[in-house]
């Protein structure tokens, strides 16, 4: 064994090594309030921690412990905060799924998060209630590996960019619009702006109010500084709501080298793809003309761009930092070039060096065919014509205390009409059912899910769909365009250097498969991480090993049939 692989099994390994003696505890104290503010210049009501948005980052090192006392003071709003990425092994009960692991914090109510970080690298918190997340209720953590143990690169600095889309209209509003009948159904639609690091610029001329000012100081672009000569981490993240997103950052190439938290075999962008709750860290030289600024450029890609490029500045040292470059801002990629966008995800595969092969076979497959249908009058997202929706007593209770009525007990479908379903065109079956029903797993067996998109309701109209799973990190085996075929496909799997994430696009008219091990302990929600194709049914959960845990902390009870007296 090599230094690297004894390297990769100290960062893995549990707290049976010197990392754990040296954890720490991290105490947050979080006030979670409404607070105008002015991201893009736009005034709006936006949900602020601790008066920020996004909120603080967490800094720790691998095997420390994060607590965070989280008091909700949105005085007509219920919370939860969910930790992307973090895979609470032995904590299922603080993934801050409301409907799923936990009842959500009443307002005036506090709820303390307690959780070990137990692998390194950049992951996002966000709230997980309805659709608060696009309200500015997220932000970013970081895990170090310990002191001594060097990773697979060099940089002399590092910096957070957390991308974003915004909207002017609150997501109230929103949430509305989706709920109505088809004569009043109304789509959250494109954003006003693209966010980094929670700034923005929105034309103010466009303002239908007087509430866009566009000197002020919120509004006022990203702006990294950065010294000739040398090189950067830039530890990049999406919480957008809606778009998939190209970054660039003009005259400059990118070498990506890590992906939801795993090394990977590095490769080299000009454009990097990052759909909604993606991570990625990539490399930056400073090796061009230092005598001027270059923008950092965000676009929308998937859906017919009509959001403006979002917009910061690379600074090179020693230049005015508010200096705009003597360029126009670059405006990307053709937004419907699925191909290149196929190209960077069958790039992306584990570093050399920190390859943890899966197993060779699966014990279950489960295919899910994407579709959007009518139900009662009311669009939903459909999965084998099943549309999601979440119990009002979490699973996780109700399956530790035996409530089994709570939630529907039938078994939701494993697959669909392979053979004779036409993906290209509207489903036939308008209609679907609403379902609480939930995939149960046996514990430590192995399980294959092949994402199928397909034509939405309307013609000639597939979108992009990212995936995440809680509580697993998964081996992303392949993907492609058109008709997953289960007898020739699987024959083409990446076993050898699949790389592991937790989040996944699927590509418009294409297919994905992810393979993963049920062997943590609880309830796990897998849906599309668009908030409004969740918040409309586009998502499962799975169960696995809840007869393993012991008695549920008191402090996720309090609705449904875990209320006291019910």
């Amino acid at each position: 064994m090599n230094f690297n692989k004894i390297l990769l099994v100290f960062i893995f390994s549990s707290c049976l090594s010197l990392a754990c003696v040296q954890a720490k505890v991290h105490y947050h104290k979080w006030d979670i309030t409404y607070q105008y503010k002015s991201p893009d210049c736009f005034n709006k009501l936006v949900i602020v921690i601790n008066g920020q948005s996004p909120g603080p980052t967490i800094y720790a090192s691998l095997g420390d412990t994060i607590v965070v006392e989280v008091k909700n003071n949105l005085l007509t709003e219920n919370t939860a905060i969910h930790w992307h990425g973090i895979r609470q092994i032995g904590t299922p009960w603080m993934d801050g799924t409301e409907g799923v692991t936990q009842c959500p914090i009443l307002p005036g109510d506090t709820m303390t998060y307690r959780f070990v970080v137990d692998r390194p690298g950049t992951y996002i918190y966000h709230s997980h209630y309805g659709m608060q997340r696009s309200a500015g209720l997220n932000g970013m953590i970081v895990v170090k590996v310990p002191k001594g143990f060097p990773e697979p690169f060099t940089y002399d600095r590092e910096y957070n960019i957390l991308l974003n889309d915004w909207w002017h209209n609150s997501t109230n509003d929103q949430a509305a619009g989706l709920l109505m009948p088809e004569d009043q159904f109304k789509f959250v639609g494109e954003p006003q702006s693209l966010l980094m690091n929670g700034r923005g610029w929105f034309n103010c001329s466009l303002a239908a109010s007087g509430n866009c000012n566009a000197s002020h100081p919120e509004c006022a672009p990203l702006t990294l500084t950065v010294v000739p000569g040398k090189t950067y981490l830039l530890r990049i993240a999406s919480i957008t709501s809606l778009s998939s997103l190209n970054f660039e950052i003009e005259g400059h190439s990118l070498t990506v080298v890590e992906a939801d938290s795993h090394y990977v075999d590095p490769f080299v962008v000009k454009n990097l793809y990052i759909y909604s709750g993606e991570t990625y860290s990539v490399i930056l030289k400073a090796d061009q003309d230092p005598t001027r600024n270059y923008w950092l450029a965000s676009n929308v890609v998937g859906r017919k761009p009509a959001t403006p490029t979002g917009t910061g500045l690379l600074n090179y040292y020693g230049i005015p930092r508010g200096r705009h470059p003597p360029t126009t801002r670059p405006t990307g990629p053709l937004w419907n070039d699925t191909n290149d966008r196929m190209q960077q995800s069958w790039a992306t595969r584990a570093h050399p060096n920190f390859i943890e092969p899966p197993p060779v076979k699966s014990d279950r497959v489960i295919i899910l065919l994407n579709t959007q249908n009518r139900i009662d009058g009311i669009t939903r997202w459909s999965l084998n014509n099943v549309s999601h929706d979440l119990p009002h007593t979490p699973y996780l209770i109700a399956l530790k205390n035996n409530l089994h009525h709570v939630f529907e007990q039938k078994p939701p479908p494993e697959t669909y009409d392979i053979k004779n379903y036409d993906i290209n065109v509207p489903p036939p079956n308008r209609n679907a059912t609403r379902s609480t029903s939930i995939y149960k797993l046996e514990f430590g067996s192995v399980v294959d899910v092949v994402l199928q998109n397909a034509n939405a309701y309307n013609p000639n109209n597939s979108e992009t769909h990212p995936w995440h799973l809680h509580g697993h990190d998964f081996w992303v085996l392949g993907s492609g365009l058109g008709k997953f075929n289960p007898e020739t496909d699987p024959k083409n799997y990446n076993l050898k250097d699949p790389i592991l994430k937790n989040n996944v696009a699927l590509q418009s008219y294409g297919w994905t498969a992810i393979r993963f091990k049920a062997d943590n302990p609880g309830v796990w929600a897998f849906h599309c991480h668009v908030e409004s194709h969740f918040f409309m049914g586009m998502g499962i959960v799975f169960e696995e090993g809840v007869d393993r845990l012991g008695k549920l902390p008191d402090s996720i009870m309090g609705c449904g049939k875990s209320r006291l007296g019910n």
